[in-house]
């Protein structure tokens, strides 16, 4: 506490006048990182919904404060374990509703395994000081090509959207691409 009052030049006394102590302060960091979780992805109305899914992985951090937070807190009933819970929860529920609307014929499926993509991206990333998110952005592609009908592209988009995004190349989701991601579902 006294590095953080240092650094925020304020006196202690100060500082306890807003939070009670650091659980609670750490707690509120994480309130105020991303409290509309991604707007600047998922409120975006020049993409299209499964262009959406894809852009979750250009913007995500290479280390999740949350994740960052749950790791270090060993209480699950912390304020800050609460809050990393619940903004996890609300992250794969708008990747989820993003799938719907995308046309997924299991959205919630969809929305879980692209957040336990990312989650994982972000954690690997962290214990072998690489970038992995690349990785990761390549694998959604062959998930949610999987799981949005061809139907639910809207017409004239035709093709591979993931490859109009920049992403992965046709032959990386050719079927010998979407049979290695059925052994991952």
């Amino acid at each position: 506490m006294d590095q953080l009052c240092a650094v925020a030049e304020v006196s202690k006394r100060t500082l306890y006048q807003h939070f009670t102590g650091k659980d609670e302060l750490i707690a509120e960091c994480l309130r105020r990182f991303d409290p509309d979780i991604l707007p600047e992805v998922f409120d975006r109305t020049d993409l299209t919904p499964r262009e959406r899914l894809l852009a979750a992985f250009d913007v995500h951090t290479p280390l999740c404060p949350f994740i960052a937070a749950a790791v270090e807190i060993p209480d699950p009933g912390h304020p800050a374990r609460v809050h990393a819970r619940d903004y996890k929860k609300a992250f794969a529920a708008r990747l989820s509703d993003t799938a719907r609307e995308a046309g997924a014929t299991n959205p919630e499926q969809l929305g879980e395994q692209l957040a336990l993509l990312l989650d994982g991206a972000s954690a690997r990333s962290r214990v072998l000081n690489t970038e992995t998110l690349a990785t990761a952005a390549a694998i959604a592609a062959v998930l949610v090509d999987k799981a949005i009908p061809t139907a639910a592209v809207p017409p004239g988009a035709g093709g591979n959207p993931s490859a109009r995004m920049g992403r992965v190349p046709d032959a990386v989701t050719s079927s010998g691409a979407h049979g290695r991601a059925e052994k991952l579902q």
